[in-house]
C-alpha cells in the first residue's frame, strides 16, 4: 500500500473524536452474539469499536490496521472498557498469523485497495479454521448511487473498491453460505457513516 493510503487513515484517526463512533457495527453485533466466544481476527480495524465489543463478550481478539493512530485510539478504548486486544500495525503479509488460527474473522468496512482486495480475502481465509465463521459487511457497487446523493454516508468513490455478491462468492468459494445479500441500510456511525447506503452482507462457515 502507498504512503498516501496510510497517511489518509492516520489523518482520519488523529482527531480526538472517533471517526466511526465507539459503538459496534450493528450487523457485527447481531451476528457475533449468536456465536460462542473463541479467537477472532479483525482486519482493517481502525479505532477498535468492533474489536473492543467482541472482547467484552469474552472473545480473544486479534486486530490489525495500517494506521498507528487507529491503534492508539483502539488501545485507549480497550482500556476504558477494561479489556485487552492484540492489535498490530502493518500490512497483512508482514504479520505472522498462522493457518487455521482463528474461529472467526470479521471484515467490517474493510475496504482494501481495489488491486489487492481479493488477494487479501484469499489470504485471510487460510487463517480461519474448518467450521470457522466469516462476518462481512461493506459497501456494494450500487453504493455509488447513494454516495452521489449524500457524501456523508461515506465509502470509497471508485466502483472497483466496492463489492458485489459475485465477488464474495468468488473470494470465499469453500463456504456454507449462511447469509449473502445486497441490502439498503441506514447508517449512523460516528462522523463518516451517516445516511442511506447499499451494502453486501455475508456470513459464511468454512467447509
Amino acid at each position: 500500500m502507498t504512503n498516501a493510503w496510510t497517511d489518509r487513515w492516520n489523518d482520519r484517526y488523529s482527531n480526538e473524536e472517533f471517526a466511526y463512533g465507539t459503538e459496534p457495527n450493528n450487523y457485527l453485533k447481531e451476528q457475533i452474539e449468536k456465536l460462542n466466544p473463541g479467537t477472532i481476527l479483525f482486519p482493517a480495524e481502525g479505532e477498535g469499536r468492533n474489536a473492543v465489543f467482541a472482547a467484552k463478550l469474552g472473545w480473544k481478539v486479534v486486530a490489525f490496521d495500517i494506521s498507528e493512530e487507529g491503534k492508539n485510539k483502539a488501545i485507549k478504548l480497550a482500556e476504558i472498557n477494561n479489556v485487552v486486544i492484540d492489535y498490530q500495525v502493518g500490512e497483512l503479509e508482514t504479520l505472522n498469523y498462522q493457518p487455521e488460527q482463528f474461529d472467526a474473522i470479521a471484515l467490517i468496512y474493510a475496504h482494501f485497495p481495489a488491486e489487492i482486495k481479493s488477494a487479501i480475502h484469499k489470504t485471510l481465509e487460510t487463517y480461519l479454521r474448518k467450521n470457522g465463521i466469516i462476518i462481512f459487511e461493506a459497501f456494494s457497487k450500487k453504493h455509488l448511487e447513494y454516495l452521489a446523493l449524500n457524501d456523508k454516508v461515506g465509502g470509497p468513490k471508485d466502483i472497483e473498491s466496492l463489492f458485489s455478491v459475485e465477488e464474495i462468492k468468488a473470494d470465499f468459494p469453500n463456504y456454507e453460505i449462511i447469509e449473502l445479500e445486497e441490502k439498503e441500510i441506514e447508517l449512523n456511525e460516528g462522523l463518516f457513516h451517516n445516511g442511506k447506503g447499499a451494502v453486501i452482507r455475508f456470513v459464511g462457515r468454512k467447509k
